[in-house]
């Protein structure tokens, strides 16, 4: 996913989850298949995408990971840690792999600044 859609899509989903509270925090889990983003690409991607809103000035947290690639002639399931281990797996060499499990992005925490009538002099 390009990252300036990756960013617009992580902002709407932590507003539609935020109710309109104010953000300070968010926790994202992105998993990626031969383009691995650029994290301040996406941290200024996230930044112009949350203008305006109250995820505005909220931390983000990328974790990226690469996914795990499945070998039919083995059926080792190791990670996807470079451009070969997507054709070919590492533990045998047989050319029947296919990605297995998420090449997507996970919001996995949201967190939400305290409410000024909440804290105690």
């Amino acid at each position: 996913m390009h990252e300036t859609g990756m960013c617009d899509e992580i902002v709407r989903a932590v507003l539609s989850r935020a109710e309109g509270r104010q953000v300070a925090a968010v926790r994202v889990r992105a998993a990626h298949a031969g383009h691995r983003a650029d994290p301040e690409v996406v941290e200024q991607g996230f930044r112009v995408a949350a203008a305006g809103t109250p995820v505005e000035g909220a931390r983000l947290d990328l974790v990226t990971e690469p996914p795990a690639v499945s070998c039919r002639d083995c059926g080792a399931r190791t990670p996807a840690t470079d451009a070969l281990a997507l054709v070919a797996c590492p533990r045998c060499g047989g050319v029947d792999v296919e990605l297995a499990g998420d090449t997507g992005v996970v919001v996995e925490s949201i967190t939400y600044q305290q409410d000024a009538s909440e804290v105690r002099a």
